[in-house]
Parts: structure tokens; C-alpha cells; sequence
């Protein structure tokens, strides 16, 4: 097992972590509507939906939140998955999304063309997840909804002038423009998080607080790089810059769990992952990741996730079979 290396102590812990969310994208539909007009989002766990109005309006209602309008140049997300519906007007009628008359073109890109024939609306909605181990960290923070108006905003001149570019592609969709439009909205889902991180967030305890805290950060950013070391609460303190108890009590304090808790379970969340992509077997993959024999590795998945490290692994690639 290998002991924890000197590393230069991070800069930017909170960044750090951002640049290990993995974005995979499920659907991405462009929409022309013309009032009036619904679309009923049904909750799609684990998933984050967002939304980019690239002419006309509309309102976004979600329970538990005040209904928001967004106009041309909105970004909305719902990172939770929750449920929620896109009107042409407030408390408007809507139709469940999936049974609409959606176009396919091509396995990820669709196109719906929706509504009465009088105002028109046109949006681009994505499906995404995060494949990391931080992402569910980073989705328990964040608000039920986000927004941000960029179209005419001179502080984020990057954000308008990447919504004119995906508002162009998608009303000629040019050969390519399909990918450059995906791909482009997963930076701005990415881009959207840091947004509210840096101008809104505003947080004592936690996940994000621990990031902030210049002596947690670099203590939890150490567990991030280097997660098979042989970590141990004095080594965490160290790096830390601060006594074994005074660590502990705060880290606790701050993340809600002992630092020893947090680093199994990180440890066994990206395992998790890495047995998912690879063929490894499970020992070297129980050794990467800090455990001195392949038994240990297996009880203590057993007991994070409810099954064997063998039988997730089985289980995901049956479900990757051809039906």
C-alpha cells in the first residue's frame, strides 16, 4: 500500500474537485414552440436538467420554488431531477414531455416542434449526469433551481457569446453542429455550478465549506489525488497544518463526518467506478484504492452498497448487453 507522498499544497481545492466531475450527456432536445404550449418534466432521479431559451419566453414551475420566467439568453438548471414544467404562460396546461412528437436525429439529439401556431419559444433542454464520486457531494449543495441571465451580461461576456454560438448551431444545425452543441452545453452546465459557487454560494458547514477552508481543502484535496495512500488522521493533519485533534473536531464539525469516514467512503465511490470501466481484477482494484487484501475491499463495499464489488460489476455489464 503505497504512504502518502509530499504534494505541493493545492491553490485551489474547490477547483480541483469541479475538474474531477465527469458530465455524461442523455438527451439534448431542441424545442420550437409556438403558444400556447406546455412540457411536463417528469423526475428523472440522478439526473440534472437545464434549460437555454435562445428566443422568446417562457416560465419554468417547479414545486417548492417561485415560478421563473426565463427569456432569451436564460440558463435554468434543476440539478436534483426533480419534476417540473416549462409553460408558455404561468399555470399554462402542459403535456408530459415523453409523450409528445419528438423527431429524432440522431441517438442523442432530438427535436421537438410543439404548439399552437402563436408565440414562439425556442429552448435547448439537456439530461445530464455526473459520473463521479464528488458530483453527488456538489448536487446535495446545490439550490433546487438555478438561473442566470447572460445574454446581455458584459461581466460574463464568455457565457453570452457561447449561447449566440449554440442559439446559431442549432437553427441550421451545419454538418457537426449536433456535437458542437453537446458538447458545448456540458461546459455550460459545468460553467453554471462555478457561477453560483463564486457569486451566490453562501455556506458555513458542508462539503463546499470544507473545499473553501484553507486548511480542510488541502487535507481533503489530498484524499482526492492520492486515494489509495496510506492514509491515516495524523497524515490528514499534517497536511492540514494542524494537531490531530483540532482536525479531527473541525473536519467533523464542518463536513458532517469524521475524516476517516469521509475517506472510505470516497475510496469505495470511486472504486465503484473504476470496477464499472475496467477488467481489473478485483484485488489490484482493492489495492489501488487503499485495501490490504481483496476480503477487506469486498465486506466493506457490502456494507456502503448493499452487494458484492463482483456482483455491481455483473449486474452493470449485463445491462450494457444487446437486447
Amino acid at each position: 500500500m503505497e504512504h502518502p507522498t509530499e504534494l505541493p499544497p493545492p491553490s485551489d481545492p474547490l477547483g480541483e474537485a469541479l475538474h474531477l466531475l465527469r458530465l455524461t450527456g442523455c438527451v439534448y432536445a431542441r424545442s420550437e414552440l409556438s403558444a400556447p404550449w406546455g412540457i411536463d418534466l417528469p423526475p428523472l432521479e440522478g439526473q440534472m436538467m437545464f434549460h437555454i431559451v435562445t428566443s422568446g419566453r417562457c416560465w419554468l414551475e417547479a414545486d417548492g420554488s417561485e415560478p421563473l420566467l426565463l427569456e432569451r439568453g436564460s440558463l435554468a438548471m434543476v440539478p436534483h431531477g426533480l419534476g417540473h414544467q416549462l409553460v408558455d404562460e404561468r399555470g399554462g396546461a402542459s403535456t408530459n414531455f415523453f409523450d409528445l412528437p419528438v423527431e429524432r436525429i440522431s441517438e442523442r439529439y432530438e427535436l421537438l416542434r410543439y404548439g399552437g401556431g402563436g408565440e414562439a419559444c425556442r429552448l435547448i433542454c439537456v439530461v445530464v449526469r455526473f459520473d463521479h464520486a464528488a458530483a453527488q457531494r456538489l448536487v446535495d449543495a446545490l439550490p433546487p433551481v438555478l438561473h442566470l441571465d447572460a445574454w446581455e451580461s458584459g461581466d460574463d461576456r464568455w457565457l453570452s457569446d457561447t449561447l449566440r454560438f449554440i442559439a446559431r448551431e442549432a437553427e441550421s444545425l451545419r454538418p457537426g453542429g449536433e456535437t458542437v452543441i453537446t458538447r458545448l452545453a456540458d461546459i455550460l452546465a459545468i460553467q453554471m455550478i462555478r457561477h453560483w459557487i463564486e457569486s451566490e454560494a453562501d455556506v458555513d458547514t458542508g462539503w463546499l465549506a470544507a473545499l473553501r477552508d484553507e486548511q480542510l481543502g488541502r487535507a481533503i484535496a489530498a484524499i482526492h489525488r492520492e486515494p489509495g495512500a496510506d492514509w491515516t488522521l495524523e497524515a490528514l493533519a499534517r497536511t492540514a497544518a494542524m494537531s490531530r485533534s483540532a482536525f479531527a473536531a473541525r473536519f467533523t464539525e464542518v463536513v458532517g463526518e469524521p475524516a476517516m469516514r469521509y475517506l472510505t467512503r470516497w475510496r469505495l465511490q470511486i472504486s465503484r467506478i473504476a470496477l464499472r470501466e475496467c477488467s481489473d481484477p478485483l484485488g489490484i482494484v482493492a489495492e489501488r484504492f487503499g485495501y490490504r487484501s481483496e476480503a477487506a475491499f469486498c465486506r466493506a463495499f457490502k456494507r456502503e452498497f448493499g452487494v458484492s464489488p463482483g456482483s455491481d460489476r455483473r449486474f452493470v455489464e449485463q445491462s450494457l448487453l444487446p437486447t
